[in-house]
Parts: structure tokens; sequence; C-alpha cells
């Protein structure tokens, strides 16, 4: 492969992603409320009523192996430990799936849309340095994205705990498993699908709209894990990993597959 004419087109998508104000409101809004509002509110919404119940009846189903985590806590730290290192899990997964998402929407729906298209299928690469080059663009910029706001996250987290619980309870080794193996997984589950949904629609938004589907799986793991079906430790995240992997695999190989860039100009 040519790899100085991938990595060209991996920093001209990257360069164009920078300077959309769509995505660039998309990503701060996320990580703002996501990695700084959740893990405040956390601390600042006190438990009462309902809420005690919910919280009690949750701790009830969670498994031998995590109850370690709550043993001797109040129920107050109990629902933050709860919150901040085990529901907030699937909305962490939610920012490199759909920054990962949101830039392959773009890498070619965008380049109709901008009428670069042309210029761009008579690049001296091959179909499949092409599709490689338009997919990694994706990738790339939702691992950076994901590793300032795991940053951001054990900053915000950690301080707005510490006055209850007066030490640090995050990174654990669920939680650094879940940034390195199942975080680039998610990821690559978003390019594949959105690459191949992008490469078929006319603009952005048809793109967005075609691949908006897999961001349902995340969703489904936050009300199953709320209701007491699954718990996330570590080796819950390195299956769902793994699972993530193979989706991630098959959807890229399905793309590959099918792309031509002659169908481009056609789509």
């Amino acid at each position: 492969m040519n790899a100085r004419a991938i990595f060209a087109i991996v920093r001209k998508d990257l360069k164009v992603a920078s300077q959309n104000k769509n995505i660039l409101i998309m990503t701060i809004v996320l990580t703002v409320v996501f990695f700084v509002v959740f893990p405040w509110l956390t601390a600042l919404i006190p438990l009462a009523g309902d809420s005690i119940t919910g919280l009690e009846k949750i701790l009830s189903y969670i498994p031998a192996n995590i109850q370690k985590d709550f043993a001797g806590l109040s129920l107050t730290q109990a629902m933050m430990v709860y919150v901040l290192k085990y529901m907030l899990v699937p909305f962490f997964l939610m920012l490199p799936l759909m920054v990962a998402s949101t830039i392959a929407a773009d890498s070619f729906a965008g380049e109709k849309e901008r009428k670069t298209m042309e210029a761009l299928l008579y690049t001296p690469t091959t179909d499949r340095e092409l599709f490689v080059a338009k997919s990694l663009s994706g990738w790339l910029a939702a691992m950076a994205v994901t590793a300032v706001g795991f940053v951001l996250y054990l900053v915000m987290a950690n301080a707005a705990a510490w006055p209850q619980m007066q030490h640090i309870i995050l990174p654990d080794g669920m939680w650094l498993v879940l940034v390195l193996w199942a975080a680039p997984a998610v990821a690559g589950m978003g390019v594949g699908a959105m690459v191949l949904a992008s490469s078929r629609a006319q603009g952005f938004q048809d793109a967005s709209q075609l691949g908006g589907l897999v961001v349902l799986p995340v969703i489904a793991l936050f009300y199953i894990q709320m209701a007491g079906v699954l718990f996330f430790d570590i080796i819950v995240v390195i299956l769902m990993g793994f699972v993530m992997w193979l989706l991630a695999g098959l959807l890229i190989w399905l793309g590959s597959r099918t792309f031509q860039r002659g169908r481009l100009l056609g789509a």
C-alpha cells in the first residue's frame, strides 16, 4: 500500500473535520456533558425517596465479584461508585462511537457536498488505499478524543467524589481495559458502519441517518445494566470488546468488498 498517499488523505480529512463547526460543537458538547456535567450531577444531587429504593434494588443485583467495591459504603458513597464506575460506562463508549461515526459520515458524503469528490477519485491511490484512508481518519480522530475525554473524566469524577470518598476511585483495571480495548473496537464499529453508509449517500445528513442505527447497541447496554441484567467488570468488558471487534471487522470487510470508486460520482 502507498502509505504516503493514505496519510495525505488522512491529514486532509482531519484538517477538514477540525474546521467543521458542526463536528467541533458536537464533540465539545458530548465531552462536556458526559465527562464534566454527569460526574458533578452525581455529587450534587442528593439521594431521597424513590432514588434510595431504586439504588438499593440495583445494589441487590450486583454480582459477588463486584460487591467488594461497595463494602462498608454509605448509600451516598455507593451511589457515587455505582454511577461513576459502572453506570457511565456506556456513555463513555458513546464518545468514540459518535466522533468516529460523524467523521466517517463526512468522509465520502462530505466530499460530494463540497464538490471535491472528482478530484479525490483521481488521486494516485487504489480503491483499497482510498477506503483505508477514509476509515482511518475517523478512527484516529475518535481515539484522540477518547484519550482527552478519559483524562478529563478521571479528573472530574475523582474531584466530584472526593468530598464523600476521600480517596481516588478511578482508574481501575476495568476502565483501563475499556479505554485500551473496548473503545477502539466501538470506534472501529462506528467507522465501518458509517463509511459503508457514507459511500452510498448523497450528503452528510443522509449518511448520518443511514448509519445512525450503530448507536443502538451502546444505548441498549445502559438499559441492560439499569435493569440489573448485566454489570460491567473486566471479563464483561473484554468479551464486549471482542464482540465489537468482530462487528467492526465484518462491517469494514463488507465495505472494502463493495467499495468501488467509480460508483461514487453516480451515488
